[in-house]
């Protein structure tokens, strides 16, 4: 499991986002937004909080941190 886990797929559907929507609002690419959403990428800080930002919620709703978990 993945130290850093994520709720952005959830968040984008309750707002009906694309992905493609969300890269734009982020400035990254469509790539980019599926390999975080996938947990196979981890996003710098100021990219997590645009993330946060464009989908309207607070960095902790859309990030989490497992200590536990290894990387």
């Amino acid at each position: 499991m993945p130290a850093i886990r994520n709720q952005i797929r959830e968040l984008r559907a309750m707002r009906k986002m694309t992905q493609q929507e969300l890269a734009d609002q982020v400035g990254v690419t469509r790539q980019t937004v599926i390999a975080i959403e996938q947990d196979k990428y981890s996003p710098s800080l100021e990219t997590a909080f645009k993330v946060a930002i464009a989908l309207g919620v607070t960095l902790e709703q859309c990030f989490q941190f497992d200590p536990k978990a290894k990387r």
